[in-house]
């Protein structure tokens, strides 16, 4: 799903993204019971805050600047200049006396200036690196399907050890070090500019950058508790679908009961025994998957209900990850399952002997009120950056939120839109309605259905450890050489997850990416084959962008979307690596409609988030019911506007569903933005011929500004009209 940015390793905290988290093309960890409380506003004034996070005055820079000069040269002037400024504007009294930290620590003389940036490289490296795998041991029980949860390790997995990191490296002044001897730049100076920079002055940028702000390290452990609530509330948010029925006891409406079966007694069920999703990713996976099933546009409106009752927290609470009850999400009744219904393998817990339609409280809500607040409270240590909105995308993405909207918002109005919605109403030969929102009839399934293709994947991977042995054929199969393709391998480990998979990146060379994705207990099915292939690519562009790159401060890729992206490029050829799908004339035309939809479909999903977050902060005293409310009222305005002239249904709160708004806070936007960089980059690697050597050449740049990245990669700077181009094409208009 996601990869953390070590160059960003502050502001991943604060995003929400840790671990997977910039994880997670599915979602992060696990989640025990119960939810864990929702933290509380901070009770100091933003005023006090602010108080309290503004820097010392530093007095005398000009003297100070002057008797520098003296000593090392008017050549050094505009370092030293630079370098007072960039600590005097995060220097606080209790950092001690600060013209004689400057005296002592800047550096003039080129050999001290390089052996002092490889010392903190390296040591960096380190830092990061060590801590990042004591996180992910702490993490490890609630992200893998390894054994039973135990009240203590949703505590484990709260606890940041990397948290205080970067306060400590400002109270030892090492922090400073860095800021005195190497630049810092805005966004602003970045993309007029970098172009030109070497690749060490990029390095010594993603040094600095690590320092942009100072946030303290209760806060920062605050808002990584926050989003760990988040994820493992997510992470065991599941539906049993053998339980789901209508007002006439029988799995969807319209069905029949069988004849003589007393009223109410369930009867039927379009869903087979067994069948837990995961609310978003399976649940929206399933309705994919039931294109083509003679019931299949049943089973679509039921799933569509439930997602619209978890949005609307109207859903009952009895309902979530038990099967003993089942439910009517049309009229939303409840009742105890017939015993012999109720599966073995349902989770363990106290006797009922009632079912209550009580709704979830607002607990969705809860979780991201909580993620919000103690983002919030980081806010007046980020002047440059002082939302989390803005750090998200200014200091996260390297794209300002503007650019990224007009982006969104051209596919969302594009003329090109109704044509492709009109191409696919002739397709299903139907009207189209909500759950067309992920029409999946663009993607082949190699003629075989969902079950065959269950049956084919459950085969070939019985377990974490048959798929990890595949990864060496898969590599040489997407043209990757052999050689380098059984490296690559061993630095990956696949584990079974809880939730519907992620991937975790290594920060220091010696150390492995992990790949996990949900695994039954009879194998992997299609839907986790799928995942896995996704997150195999974002674990081999991390294994490639840090031991291939030439500095390790450059490890990575410019922002999560690129991950997203080079993510996609492996999941499209998921099918291919089964031998069960050519490339043809009409795959092609089907790839690049797909492409749009998909892209269409999540852009909406990204505004709804953003604009939920500016709601937000508009209303930082709102009630999570209030939040709720908010939320729906967002995600209608979009739909309404872009998504029922084509799919009906108006005042649907279809756009709010995505889990990532919950699991991994403001990470929505990374994902439209991934699949407009994807199509540039498929575009490119067609045009070469294979995947892996393109892979690799564009993964080991390393995280440079995002448009310096994607011309190096694929010759032009990010852009929506490739795709748009290409989908006219595929739809017969000009080129």
């Amino acid at each position: 799903m996601r990869s953390a940015l070590a160059h960003l390793a502050p502001l991943v905290l604060l995003a929400g993204c840790g671990g997977e988290p910039p994880r997670p093309a599915a979602p992060p960890p696990c989640a025990p019971e119960p939810p864990a409380a929702v933290a509380k506003p901070s009770s100091e004034p933003a005023a006090v805050a602010a108080s309290a996070a503004a820097p010392t005055v530093v007095a005398g820079l000009t003297a100070l600047e002057t008797e520098l000069v003296g000593k090392h040269g008017e050549a050094q002037r505009p370092r030293i200049k630079r370098g007072l400024a960039q600590v005097a504007s995060l220097w606080r009294a209790e950092d001690g006396e600060f013209a004689a930290f400057v005296r002592e620590q800047f550096l003039s003389d080129p050999a001290a200036v390089d052996a002092t940036f490889a010392r903190l490289e390296g040591l960096m490296e380190q830092l990061e690196g060590h801590l990042h795998e004591m996180g992910r041991a702490l993490r490890f029980p609630t992200d893998t399907d390894t054994g039973p949860l135990f009240p203590v390790d949703p505590l484990l997995a709260g606890y940041e050890p990397a948290a205080h990191l970067y306060e400590d490296l400002f109270k030892s002044r090492i922090a400073f070090v860095a800021l005195l001897n190497f630049p810092l730049s805005d966004l602003a100076t970045k993309n007029a500019e970098g172009e030109s920079w070497s690749r060490r002055r990029w390095a010594e940028e993603r040094l600095t950058g690590r320092f942009a702000v100072r946030i303290p390290g209760e806060i920062a452990q605050d808002i990584a508790r926050a989003n760990t609530e988040g994820d493992l509330y997510i992470s065991d948010y599941n539906i049993w679908m053998h339980h789901l029925v209508n007002e006439k006891g029988v799995g969807a409406q319209g069905a029949e009961r069988r004849p003589g079966a007393p009223s109410g007694e369930p009867s039927e069920r379009l869903f087979p025994a067994g069948l837990r999703l995961i609310s978003h990713w399976n649940l929206r996976d399933e309705l994919k998957a039931d294109y083509g099933d003679p019931r299949g546009l049943e089973k679509q409106r039921t799933i569509v209900q439930v997602m619209e009752r978890i949005v609307t927290q109207t859903i009952p609470a009895a309902v979530i990850d038990d099967p003993r009850v089942d439910w009517n999400p049309f009229t939303n009744e409840v009742r105890l399952a017939p015993a012999a219904d109720v599966e073995p393998s349902a989770p363990k817990r106290a006797p009922i002997t009632t079912a209550s339609a009580s709704p979830e409280p607002y607990v969705r809500y809860q979780k991201l009120l909580a993620s919000f607040r103690a983002s919030r409270r980081a806010d007046p240590y980020s002047p440059i950056a002082n939302t989390a909105i803005k750090r998200r995308f200014e200091l996260g993405r390297e794209i300002g939120e503007d650019r990224v909207r007009a982006l969104f918002l051209e596919i969302l109005g594009s003329g090109t839109i109704p044509k492709v919605a009109a191409e696919i109403e002739r397709r299903l030969g139907r009207k189209l309605g909500p759950q067309d929102l992920w029409y999946a009839g663009f993607k082949a399934r190699g003629g075989k259905t969902e079950a065959e293709l269950d049956a084919i994947t459950r085969k070939k991977y019985p377990d974490a450890k048959a798929f990890a042995a595949d990864i060496p054929r898969i590599l040489v199969a997407l043209g990757f050489p052999k050689d380098h393709a059984k490296t690559i391998a061993e630095r990956i480990v696949v584990d079974p997850s809880r939730g519907a998979g992620h991937a975790m990146e290594p920060r220091r060379r010696g150390d492995k990416a992990r790949l996990r994705t949900r695994i039954e207990k009879d194998g992997m099915n299609y839907k986790g084959y799928n995942i896995a292939v996704h997150e195999l690519g974002h674990n081999v562009e991390q294994v490639l962008s840090l031991y291939d790159v030439d500095h390790t401060l450059l490890a990575g890729v410019p922002n999560n979307a690129f991950t997203e992206a080079l993510a996609f490029t492996f999941q499209a050829r998921d099918l291919e690596l089964l031998g069960l799908q050519k490339t043809t004339a009409e795959s092609e035309r089907d790839r690049v409609l797909g492409e749009l939809w998909a892209a269409w479909e999540i852009a909406g999903v990204a505004l709804v988030e953003t604009d939920v977050w500016h709601w937000l902060y508009e209303h930082p005293d709102a009630t999570a019911e209030e939040l709720g409310k908010a939320t729906v009222t967002i995600a209608k305005k979009y739909w309404n506007q872009y998504y029922a002239p084509h799919l009906g249904s108006p005042d649907s709160a279809l756009l709010a569903i995505y889990s990532h708004a919950i699991s991994t806070p403001l990470y929505l936007p990374d994902y439209p933005l991934g699949h407009l960089i994807a199509f540039q980059i498929e575009e490119h690697v067609r045009k070469q011929g294979k995947l892996g050597p393109e892979f690799e050449r564009m993964a080991k740049y390393g995280s440079v500004l995002p448009d310096l990245w994607m011309k190096h990669a694929a010759g032009e700077a990010i852009s929506a009209g490739p795709l748009l181009r290409a989908a006219e094409k595929a739809l017969g208009g000009k080129p």
